[in-house]
């Protein structure tokens, strides 16, 4: 018996499902979640020494590589100060008008624990400046664990066949209206007849729960010519996107300006943080200057600060964006064609160091369409590639991420052994 399936058998005792969080439970693959005891640049090693070429990141932080040096240096020194305050710290000051500076519609902003805190109070500041109950969301889009926006949500809830949570009252979900992503048409039509009680539309700019699914231009700026017209805020979710596919995040890839913008993942190095903000005169009703009430004990904790800084800082080194790109294509392009040499389905793209790929003729453009993937074939892909010392995501529904740390032969070698997987998958 492997280290790792004693530990899970050990771990399902105490732990719901045996994980802390449904997406690393492998339950829509099948077999045993691997343990990691360690990692290091793009490579992360379980608790039975298997060595692992990384492509999850921890879901996205990662982005300089594991254990990067100059941010483990700024937590160890972070934390011998001590590791929490509850009190106001020099480097949250800092941090905020690092935010502010490399992110322009962030006119103020705060800072949470964790994405799914972001965009929970996002989402009560926006019903409390607007004065209006409903928001939108659009399907497959997953925006964390609040009970506003577990309908026809993404990630762990696609994963299980359950894109509704039990738990959360009706009375909630009926004031969440669910629109397809992509579709412009649709948009209109659902602001010509509700769009005076629309508080605020949350939506993933570039989505990264249901797989990777890029924005159709034309729909994020009628997005934003709606949310003007009618008076609803537009935010822009980013805990996922936010300097993961550009320094100021999908919003400068785009060239549309959010109401409000929620972050998490990468704006702490791998630690717990996120992050909300926008413009002035909202953020400026949130206590203790205003009536919407957001709090958070651990909130601007100094260790994941500290990593935060020193992330961003290296972030905006010359042509780090353009590299990451380039390689994140290069792993698309390069599997795209392995695959069609096989006469597989089989499609791929990227978005800055985002990427995802399909079981499936041609790029999904919404939910439904991703649902068209063929799953027992990318179950028996991801196996096969882990088996090779290659850790995917262990979902059909989720993105994959490339890191500053992975080099040219990670990704040539990456490509030449999932052209060997597929060359099995096309005998079956």
């Amino acid at each position: 018996m492997s280290i790792s399936q004693s530990l899970f058998d050990r771990a399902r005792v105490h732990i719901p499902g045996g994980v802390n969080s449904p997406v690393r439970a492998f339950r829509s693959v099948g077999g045993v979640p691997r343990f990691i005891a360690r990692a290091s640049g793009a490579r992360i090693t379980d608790v039975d020494g298997v060595e692992y070429v990384d492509y999850v990141g921890s879901w996205g932080p990662m982005i300089l590589g594991h254990a990067h040096p100059e941010v483990i240096d700024a937590v160890v020194r972070a934390a011998a100060d001590g590791l929490s305050f509850g009190a106001p710290i020099p480097g949250e000051v800092e941090l905020a008008d690092l935010l502010a500076r490399l992110v322009p519609s962030l006119e103020m902003v705060r800072l949470t624990s964790s994405g799914t805190e972001a965009t929970m109070s996002a989402l009560r500041l926006a019903r409390g400046f607007t004065g209006r109950d409903r928001i939108i969301k659009f399907g497959g889009c997953y925006h964390g664990h609040g009970d506003s926006l577990l309908v026809k949500a993404g990630s762990g809830a696609l994963t299980f066949g359950s894109p509704d949570s039990s738990g959360v009252p009706a009375c909630l979900a009926e004031l969440t209206t669910v629109l397809e992503y992509n579709n412009t048409a649709r948009l209109e039509e659902a602001f010509a007849v509700i769009g005076r009680d629309v508080a605020a539309v949350i939506i993933e700019p570039v989505v990264g729960n249901m797989n990777l699914i890029a924005p159709d231009p034309v729909f994020l700026k009628t997005l934003r010519r709606l949310c003007d017209q009618y008076g609803a805020l537009l935010i822009f979710d980013e805990v996922m996107t936010g300097f993961r596919v550009a320094l100021g995040g999908a919003q400068a890839l785009y060239g549309i300006q959010p109401d409000l913008s929620t972050f998490g993942k990468v704006i702490g190095g791998g630690m717990p943080m996120g992050a909300f903000g926008g413009r002035r005169d909202i953020m400026e009703q949130l206590a203790p200057l205003g009536p919407v009430y957001q709090a958070g004990t651990l909130s601007g904790n100094p260790v994941a600060v500290a990593a935060g800084l020193a992330t961003l800082r290296l972030l905006q080194a010359d042509g780090f964006y353009a590299e990451l790109a380039d390689k994140t294509r290069r792993l698309t392009d390069g599997m795209a064609a392995a695959a069609a040499r096989h006469g597989l389905p089989f499609a791929a793209q990227s978005v800055g160091g985002m990427f995802g790929f399909y079981f499936r003729h041609g790029l999904p453009r919404n939910y439904d369409e991703v649902m068209e993937s063929d799953r027992p074939r990318f179950n028996r892909f991801f196996h096969a590639m882990l088996d090779k010392g290659f850790y995917f995501a262990p979902s059909a529904f989720e993105a994959g991420f490339v890191s500053a740390a992975h080099t040219i032969a990670d990704i040539d070698l990456t490509i030449a052994q999932a052209g060997d997987v597929f060359a099995s998958l096309a005998a079956d």
